[in-house]
């Protein structure tokens, strides 16, 4: 829906607000950035990767434990 507007006051008003949205959401795609850059960190895949060894350790544990 189109607004419409009485006077330039509104539209410069309005022109000003989304001037402020874009730059609000153009900050929150910088820190989405760098928080993927972040995650492709070797240290964050080998933290992961022992997080993912150790539930499989103590399923495997589990498993034998129960099986006698």
């Amino acid at each position: 829906m189109k607004p419409t507007y009485r006077n330039f006051q509104e539209v410069e008003a309005d022109l000003k607000r989304l001037n402020l949205e874009r730059k609000i959401a153009w900050e929150e795609l910088k820190l989405v950035k760098n928080d993927f850059k972040e995650d492709l960190q070797p240290y964050n895949w080998i933290q992961s990767m022992i997080k993912i060894a150790g539930k499989y350790g103590a399923f495997i544990l589990l498993k034998k434990l129960f099986k006698r």
